[in-house]
């Protein structure tokens, strides 16, 4: 076994996943149109709007409110949690009405509904709002991910994952997930109701929460005391790397949840739909403890 782990790592593919990071979202306050004539003093039409809104963000995001002009505008959150224009009450700054071409950047990092107004013209229909949904929880892998894990409705077959710190002096870390599974019904090796492992090892990023194994299948040999290792032969294709029978893609959403996907290319293994399948965890590891 640990031949095969060592020929393995040096046949691990590459797997780039990219991190969840905050945006930043732009609303337009006023402006003017200046298709038509002008009104109230202004030599073109001013706009009484926001743009766009309602705006979708997640949490943790931030929108920046640019002031295009065409009459005296601020924005003023309904729950009176902020009031802003040239800055923002209480932070320095001042929320009362300005033409100047002011601009200032909240950032929400609580899930909700916020509506807001200009004081100066809400009651034209100068509103937006901006809904904040949460954001999708992510966990990074690391040993406390170690256990068994399945599928509660496809209680028989599930993962054995393990992950290992890096060896002495290294940077590497290594990941195994042995599937216990059944042959697919398409398999020239039975019917259909023969047991697999399908054996899966690589290295992972401790600060993902996502990696892709290259996985390989191995039948042939018998049981003990008639096993013998030389019986042994892959089911895969190859030829680089010879004989793989696919990868498995893990992706945690926390200690306790996550998906797999997989691909292969061996007939009936392949997942046709590339729909991930849900796990949860079954059993951790003594000693090991769940960050919060």
């Amino acid at each position: 076994m640990r031949a095969f782990r060592m020929t393995l790592l040096s046949l691990i593919l590459l797997f780039a996943a990219t991190g969840a990071h905050a945006k930043n979202w732009v609303v337009q306050v006023g402006g003017t149109d200046d298709s038509g004539g002008g009104y109230g003093g202004y030599g073109s039409t001013p706009i009484l709007a926001f743009s766009p809104t309602p705006l979708t963000i997640t949490a943790g995001d931030s929108v920046t409110f640019q002031n295009l002009g065409g009459a005296a505008h601020n924005v003023h959150a309904a729950d009176n949690s902020f009031r802003c224009a040239n800055g923002c009450d209480g932070q320095g700054g001042n929320g009362n009405l300005s033409s100047a071409n002011w601009s200032f950047t909240l950032t929400f990092n609580t899930p909700g509904t916020i509506n807001y107004y200009c004081d100066n013209h809400v009651s034209m229909g100068m509103t937006g709002s901006i809904v904040v949904n949460a954001a999708a929880a992510t966990i990074n892998l690391g040993g406390y991910m170690s256990g068994n894990w399945y599928n509660p409705s496809q209680g028989g077959h599930g993962f054995q994952l393990e992950f290992t710190n890096a060896a002495t002096g290294g940077t590497t870390f290594d990941m195994l997930a042995i599937w216990f599974v059944y042959t697919p019904v398409a398999s020239t090796a039975n019917d259909g109701s023969g047991q697999n492992w399908i054996y899966a090892e690589g290295s992972y990023d401790t600060t993902k929460n996502t990696v892709t194994l290259p996985a390989i299948l191995q039948t042939g040999a018998r049981f003990p005391p008639n096993f013998n290792s030389a019986d042994l032969r892959r089911i895969g294709t190859g030829p680089n790397p010879p004989n793989l029978w696919g990868t498995l893609t893990f992706t945690f959403t926390d200690c306790n949840n996550g998906t797999v996907s997989w691909h292969s290319d061996v007939p009936g293994y392949n997942n046709a739909n590339d729909t991930p399948l849900p796990i949860q965890r079954l059993t951790q590891i003594a000693g090991t403890t769940c960050p919060q």
